[in-house]
């Protein structure tokens, strides 16, 4: 039945409204519980060495992905269930708090419905089906890393790492089109040839270039994409990163230190190449260049 294939497509696009709903909590609150975590591992390795009491802090209140309830950042004002529908509470709210009416960042509904449309992209183009399901939790994942790195510079290894192995496990059973071979050789070529930049950059000029969460990211979509798209792959995310940073000094947007991070644009490099292939990205770019 040819109703089929977008019927399955617009319920995965509606799954993606909710989980890209779960995609703003994790990305507002896993830098939290990272950061957490080092400050406990911090205050307990303190204590082992005499530096600071043991137990001498009050014991945290319970912070995870699931507790305590969304609320509102302004006012503490808890969100009930109808204050927490995808895109159309925001727009029942008029983007603001039902309490305090303090704004509510347009961001939220944005990231939900771009989760809604490269989940309906994955289920039309490769059917309810591993395959399809496999690149929409590639989406997921590549859009949460993406806004935190964009946030806070940092792209936690409890994504990175799982997002690999995830690729190397489709390869292996075939759900995605790299051979097992070429996604072990672009895992291993994405992190050892940004590891290698770092390094060449670092003893040039001893700044840091780049985190080690790149090397990870690079390597996840090597391992995704097989090794011969790793050069596509750094060419956009290199020419789209100058072009928005030059964009971005300009216009006064850059901030402190004048850097901004390399992740979303690795982010974004990889989910065009899921879209439109790696090889029609790199005709692309070489056509832009007369080659």
């Amino acid at each position: 039945m040819w109703l089929e294939p977008w019927l399955n497509a617009a319920l995965a696009g509606i799954f993606g409204l909710l989980i890209g709903s779960f995609l703003n909590v994790v990305i507002y609150r896993l830098p939290q519980i990272l950061e957490r975590q080092w400050a406990a591992e911090a205050a307990d390795y303190a204590a082992d060495l005499g530096a600071a009491p043991a137990g001498a802090a009050p014991a945290p209140e319970v912070f995870n992905l699931w507790m305590p309830r969304s609320r509102c950042q302004s006012c503490g004002h808890q969100l009930r269930a109808h204050e927490n529908i995808p895109v159309l509470s925001y727009l029942f709210l008029r983007g603001r708090c039902s309490s305090c009416t303090a704004p509510i960042s347009a961001r939220y509904p944005v990231i939900e419905l771009v989760t809604a449309a490269l989940f309906f992209l994955c289920v039309q183009r490769w059917g309810a089906t591993p395959t399809g399901l496999a690149w929409c939790g590639f989406s997921a994942v590549l859009v949460t890393l993406a806004m935190i790195d964009w946030d806070t510079t940092l792209l936690p290894d409890n994504l990175t790492l799982p997002l690999l192995w995830a690729g190397l496990l489709a390869s292996a059973l075939q759900w995605i089109q790299a051979p097992l071979f070429d996604s072990v050789i672009g895992a291993a070529a994405g992190y050892l040839s940004l590891w290698t930049v770092y390094w060449g950059f670092k003893l040039a000029t001893g700044k840091e270039g780049m985190g080690f969460g790149d090397f990870k990211l690079y390597a996840a979509l090597g391992a995704w994409f097989g090794w011969q798209a790793l050069v596509p792959l750094i060419l956009l995310a290199s020419v789209v990163g100058a072009v928005v940073g030059i964009a971005m000094k300009f216009s006064s947007g850059l901030r402190e230190g004048g850097y901004i991070p390399f992740g979303p644009f690795l982010v974004g490099a990889g989910l065009i190449a899921m879209v439109f292939g790696p090889q029609a990205v790199l005709n692309t770019i070489l056509g832009a260049l007369g080659l």
